[in-house]
């Protein structure tokens, strides 16, 4: 149980409930908009975690083992029944992706609601991201419960009409300090322990869900011209390469390298989220999966695959088209198109169509890493996630 007297928590604080799924997605989004609150806005976050040992994978320094710790000014708390038992409102409470917030704290509300109701917390469901034409029609809505609380729907996007994107004040300023030059993204290589890479390699990174278009992909990248450095950490991506790899995935250890012809397969550590960032920004194509890192790599300003959750009925594939849609609006046709078809046939597990179209676009096609350059802005309109949202908690 927690010990209040040593808890920093004071009427104005916020409340983050996040259930970590599939590992990292959801933790990594939570993680950064906490991070981002406490900094930027000096607002005390408590972020209340199911899992504390997925989430340790992308902040080292967490103890899962503690119930209550403090990282970056956010209070970070283990979220179980003992805990939730010391829960106090603050000004806003988000459910995170839809988790669904104990009862306790919803009867505890409700009786703050019949007592005291200027104490009630803003209460949103934080949504997750996406393109669909939808979202503007339903950001901001309130859904008013059965007990009488009312809940409102926060829905991050890409237009001024939605709740819009994670995204620190400095962060563009940061990314282009370390693409100015080529001895940072060699001082990381080299930190990460991944030998053989000169500047002018070609380097790739890898975070995806299991598809043979990764395999097919791979295997054609061996006939290559230019060494290719293929970045992937222990993880699923791995399992669709089994029938290239010396060992089993379990036997797998972090810096190992394996070399295919003129590809050079190199198995990551795990890293932080600040260290993620700059593997992004280092790398020259990047294949990312999920919320968290498929905007990371729109923030790298580098060309990317975008290899989205799968969904029942195929519906994660309306949302492919959806952003893609949005992202290729001012991208010439000519590279529009195969940089669509290959994001369809890799998410779709086609791996000849993957192929075909990967070869179709140029490698270092200028005017592909120019709208790679150029998107993070129009991206982000007019203002990030983190403050949109402290303007829709204000206005309430």
């Amino acid at each position: 149980m927690l010990d209040l007297d040593s808890t920093p928590i004071n009427a104005n604080h916020w409340d983050i409930f996040c259930v970590v799924v599939d590992n990292y997605g959801d933790i990594g989004v939570t993680w950064r908009l906490a991070k981002q609150l406490a900094a930027e806005y000096a607002i005390t976050v408590n972020l209340w975690v199911d899992d504390l040992k997925s989430f340790s994978h992308i902040l080292p320094e967490l103890d899962a083992g503690q119930a209550y710790q403090t990282f970056f000014g956010v209070n970070i708390i283990h979220w179980n029944d003992s805990s939730i038992e010391e829960y106090s409102p603050g000004q806003c409470l988000i459910e995170a992706f839809a988790c669904e917030i104990p009862s306790s704290i919803i009867e505890g509300l409700t009786k703050l609601k019949q007592t005291n109701p200027i104490e009630l917390p803003i209460w949103l469901n934080l949504e997750y991201l996406s393109a669909e034409d939808w979202v503007e029609g339903c950001h901001g809505l309130p859904s008013f419960q059965t007990n009488g609380l009312q809940k409102y729907f926060y829905l991050p996007g890409f237009t001024d009409k939605t709740g819009g994107l994670i995204c620190e004040q400095n962060l563009f300023q940061l990314r282009d300090n370390w693409q100015s030059d080529d001895a940072n993204k060699m001082a990381l290589f080299n930190q990460l322990g991944l030998r053989g890479i000169e500047p002018n390699h070609h380097v790739i990174s890898v975070f995806s869900y299991e598809t043979p278009s990764l395999l097919g992909l791979i295997q054609s990248w061996q006939a290559e011209k230019s060494p290719i450095h293929v970045l992937i950490p222990k993880g699923r991506s791995l399992n669709s390469l089994t029938s290239i790899l010396a060992c089993s995935v379990d036997k797998l250890v972090a810096g190992q390298q394996f070399n295919l012809d003129n590809v050079t397969l190199h198995i990551l550590p795990m890293t932080d989220q600040q260290g993620y960032d700059r593997l992004l920004w280092s790398c020259d194509f990047n294949i990312v999966r999920g919320e968290d890192s498929f905007l990371r790599a729109q923030w790298a300003a580098k060309p990317f695959i975008w290899h989205i959750y799968p969904q029942e009925d195929d519906y994660h594939l309306i949302k492919l088209e959806a952003f893609m849609q949005i992202y290729c609006d001012n991208l010439a046709p000519d590279l529009a198109k195969p940089w669509c078809e290959l994001n369809r046939s890799f998410n779709q597990g086609n791996q000849i169509d993957t192929v075909n179209h990967w070869q179709k676009l140029e490698f270092n096609h200028l005017p592909l890493l120019q709208h790679a350059k150029t998107w993070p802005m129009t991206a982000l309109n007019s203002a990030d996630l983190a403050t949109r949202l402290v303007q829709f908690v204000k206005s309430r």
